[in-house]
C-alpha cells in the first residue's frame, strides 16, 4: 500500500481518558458493596474497536503520571492503540460511576471530572500540526468539548489544524447534559466546532440541543432521519456522511437499528432485536467505529450501516466500554443474527 494511502487510513482521536467504576452485581449505588473497574472514554472506545478491525489508530489525551492512569494506558496499548502522543500532567484522572439499569429502570451515571488533567488542558500544549502529518483522519466528540472551556478551546485548535492539514474530520455529537457546567450552553459552542465535520454520528436529542432542530415525534423513523439530515446539511456545510442508531419498539419487542446518509442518499439497517443487554454503555462508540471503518475502507453505504449496527449490537453483549470483538464475529452476526450456540 502506498505511503499516502496508509496515512489516509490512519485515525487519531482526541478526548478524555476515564476510569469507570461499575456497581457490582447489578446493585444500585445505595446498596453496592463494591465496584468493577474498566477504562473508558468515548474516543478511546472508538480507537479500540478500529484497532481490533485492523485500522491504525492513535489516541491523544492528558492524564496524571501515576499508576492508575498507567494501568489504563497499558490496556489501550495492548489493544493496538498508539499511546505515543499522550501527555502527562495534572493530578487527577477523570472517573465515572455507573449503575446498571434493566427493562424497568434506566442505567445511571455519576461523573467526577472537574479539575482533571484533561479538563486543565490549554491551547498550545499539543503540537497538532506535527501529529496531523502522520494521520489521515481526526475523530473527536461533543464530550471532548463539554468538560471545560479550555478543553473546548483545544478542540477548536485541533480542528483548525486538521483543516490546514487537509485531513478527514469525523465527529460524534455525544451530548452529556451533566458535563456542561462551565457557563456556556452547548448551542453556543458546538455548532462552530461541528461545522468542520465530513463524517458525523448524531442523535435527535443532540441535534435539537446543539442546533435547535426539533423533529415532530409523530413522524416515522425514516422521515425523522431524512429531515434531521437535511437540516444538519444547512448547518454543517462539509457534511458528507451522517450515521444514526435507534432503539425502537416493534410488536412489543425492543429493536436496535440504524440509518446512514451518504452523499445525499439514504440507507437503512433493519438491525436486531435487543432480547438481552449486558452493558449498553459504549454501544454508540462501537457504532461510530463501524461507520468509520466502512468509510475508511470505501465499503458500500448499505454494507457500512449494516456493519455499524452489528458493531453497536454486539457491544451490548460485552461488559465494560470496549467492544472486544473481531471482524469475524461482527460479520457472523450480520450473516446469521444473534446466536446462543457454543463455539468449540
Amino acid at each position: 500500500m502506498p505511503a499516502e494511502s496508509r496515512r489516509n487510513n490512519n485515525v487519531i482521536a482526541f478526548g478524555e481518558f476515564l476510569l469507570r467504576l461499575q456497581s457490582n452485581a447489578g446493585k444500585r449505588f445505595l446498596q453496592t458493596d463494591g465496584y468493577t473497574a474498566y477504562y473508558a472514554g468515548a474516543e478511546a472506545n472508538v480507537c479500540v474497536l478500529l484497532s481490533r478491525l485492523g485500522i491504525n489508530t492513535a489516541y491523544v489525551t492528558r492524564v496524571p503520571d501515576n499508576d492508575v492512569a498507567q494501568a489504563g494506558i497499558m490496556q489501550l496499548r495492548a489493544q493496538g492503540v498508539s499511546v505515543d502522543h499522550i501527555l502527562y500532567g495534572g493530578d487527577k484522572l477523570g472517573v465515572y460511576f455507573t449503575e446498571a439499569g434493566n427493562a424497568v429502570r434506566p442505567s445511571r451515571v455519576i461523573y467526577d471530572r472537574a479539575g482533571t488533567s484533561y479538563a486543565s488542558l490549554q491551547p498550545g500544549m499539543i503540537n497538532w500540526s506535527s501529529l496531523f502529518q502522520q494521520y489521515g483522519c481526526f475523530h473527536w466528540s461533543g464530550i471532548a468539548a463539554a468538560v471545560s472551556a479550555s478543553a473546548a478551546d483545544v478542540c477548536k485548535e485541533a480542528l483548525h489544524a486538521a483543516m490546514d492539514a487537509g485531513i478527514t474530520i469525523s465527529s460524534d455529537f455525544n451530548y452529556r447534559s451533566s458535563l456542561w457546567t462551565y457557563g456556556k450552553h452547548p448551542s453556543v459552542v458546538m455548532p462552530e466546532l461541528l461545522q468542520y465535520s465530513e463524517i458525523t454520528v448524531a442523535d435527535l436529542d443532540a441535534a435539537s440541543i446543539y442546533f435547535g432542530i426539533d423533529i415532530p415525534v409523530t413522524l416515522p423513523q425514516e422521515q425523522k432521519f431524512e429531515l434531521v439530515y437535511s437540516k444538519l446539511k444547512q448547518r454543517m456545510p462539509r457534511l458528507k456522511t451522517l450515521g444514526m442508531s435507534f432503539r425502537s419498539v416493534r410488536n412489543g419487542q425492543l429493536w436496535y437499528n440504524a440509518a446512514l446518509a451518504h452523499n445525499d442518499e439514504l440507507f437503512f439497517a433493519e438491525g436486531f432485536p435487543l432480547t438481552v443487554v449486558t452493558d449498553q454503555i459504549g454501544a454508540g462508540d462501537a457504532f461510530t467505529a463501524g461507520v468509520l471503518y466502512g468509510q475508511l475502507n470505501k465499503l458500500s453505504p448499505q454494507y457500512t450501516i449494516d456493519f455499524a449496527v452489528a458493531c453497536g449490537m454486539i457491544k451490548q453483549s460485552i461488559p465494560g466500554d470496549w467492544a472486544l470483538v473481531d471482524l469475524e464475529e461482527i460479520t457472523e452476526l450480520m450473516k446469521n443474527g444473534p446466536s446462543g450456540r457454543i463455539i468449540r
